[in-house]
């Protein structure tokens, strides 16, 4: 391993070297994450470099920018971090960014809305926007333009030869089909060009309640989600807090004018008077404040799944019992454009919601605790068994997110494309 810090610029770290055990981490800190090496690449050349290296020397090689979505599946590998592959630019007339592997959907944000534009953005601002890509990608705006997926115009990448390439659906469409939503098993991904979408006016922001009145902010949030356009996204979430009381509020975000908006969420105005409302007509750079994610790592056990109905039987079974130890309940508002066709390997959404349950895991009862208390919403709850691939969680498989016959057009894809094993995604195609 001591070879690596001949073969790229970048910074190596070795077991033992100071930093190590911080360098190799994931972003969730309660996964365990081993390496035996980890590369932080100065640039595309370095990630070529380390790629013709490891065929070389028999190494696998696992990619993350900063460490989403980890899982732990690493054991012996070359951990390679992309994010000094940082450039970002923006091409306002023709709605198009270049974006580098380590670049934070809050720098894309911040850099499109200058120009009246936004790219897809999720909920937190630090997940890098290739790793969300990767995994298909569930946008604040996902109602109105898709998968973010579906608006990557072109990935440039290594091949498993060491070959820096620009994939598009012309030049290898089986590839970028792989690319939009598979996962990080085929190529190392070292920019992306992303097609961004006018965003004159965005209003958004979260309304927040005591537990007490979830049963008429849920009715609220049905009626309100029944007819809502494209343009506006709306989250319901229940939340319980260390230190305090229950809570239940609403998340949205509306491509569109103040009034407008207002006028769709109107059935909240006649509920009781919030603890706080934060809607505002807001920049798209200032998302992140919506739900106010963290920031920085912690630890955390999470489990998704996607609602086929969230009729009175549905509503009444979610509300039945306090959601502790979890720390949030969080339905997610699909349908609009996640339905319509899709060449990735997702394909459609179809369900009308997703749902994300979270809890902290402080203690090894805790932890038991919060996976049972999510399983007994799953299993009470009717879900599909389908489970967006940027959800799934470090027990789970890619298995969970694709169809058969999308799972098995992935395993071919990743035979011929890498048919050494030399790449290693967080969750293999053929694990």
């Amino acid at each position: 391993m001591k070879a690596l810090r001949s073969v790229v610029r970048g910074r190596v770290w070795l077991p033992g070297d100071a930093g190590f055990d911080e360098a190799r981490r994931a972003w969730n800190l309660a996964v365990e994450q081993p390496v035996a090496a980890v590369v932080e690449a100065a640039d595309a050349d370095d990630v070529a470099a380390l790629v013709r290296h490891a065929r070389t020397a028999g190494l696998r090689i696992a990619t993350q920018p900063n460490g989403h979505g980890g899982t732990g599946r690493t054991d012996g590998t070359v951990l390679l971090r992309t994010t000094r592959l940082d450039a970002l630019d923006i091409d306002p007339g023709a709605r198009r960014a270049r974006i580098g592997a380590g670049v934070p959907s809050g720098r894309v944000q911040a850099a499109a809305a200058q120009h009246g534009l936004t790219g897809l953005p999720g909920s937190s601002p630090v997940v890098s926007v290739a790793g969300v890509a990767l995994g298909g990608g569930l946008s604040w705006f996902g109602r109105a333009h898709g998968w973010v997926a579906d608006n990557v115009a072109a990935f440039e990448v290594v091949d498993s030869q060491g070959r820096q390439r620009r994939v598009t659906a012309g030049t290898d469409p089986d590839l970028f089909w792989a690319l939009r939503g598979g996962g990080g098993d085929f190529a190392i991904v070292t920019a992306l060009e992303l097609t961004l979408h006018p965003a004159p006016h965005l209003y958004g922001g979260r309304v927040l309640w005591t537990a007490e009145h979830a049963p008429t902010v849920l009715d609220a949030y049905r009626r309100i989600t029944a007819t809502a356009p494209d343009e506006l996204t709306v989250w319901f979430d229940l939340l319980h807090f260390p230190g305090s009381d229950p809570m239940v509020a609403v998340d949205a975000t509306h491509l569109g004018g103040e009034d407008e908006a207002r006028a769709l969420l109107a059935p909240l105005d006649g509920l009781p008077r919030p603890l706080s409302d934060s809607r505002r007509t807001m920049p798209v750079s200032e998302l992140g404040s919506i739900t106010a994610e963290p920031t920085d790592p912690g630890p955390g056990i999470s489990r998704a799944e996607l609602l086929t109905d969230l009729d009175d039987v549905t509503a009444k079974t979610l509300l039945a019992d306090p959601i502790a130890p979890l720390l949030s309940v969080q339905l997610r508002h699909l349908g609009g454009a996640f339905t319509r066709p899709s060449d990735s390997p997702h394909g459609p959404l179809t369900e009308p919601y997703a749902l994300y349950l979270f809890g902290i895991p402080t203690d090894p009862a805790t932890a038991q605790a919060v996976t049972t208390r999510q399983r007994a919403f799953a299993e009470a709850l009717p879900v599909s068994g389908r489970k967006p691939f940027t959800f799934l969680n470090p027990d789970e498989t890619a298995a969970s997110a694709f169809t058969p016959a999308a799972l098995n057009r992935l395993r071919v894809l990743k035979h011929h494309h890498d048919p050494h094993s030399l790449f290693r995604s967080n969750f293999p195609v053929h694990a």
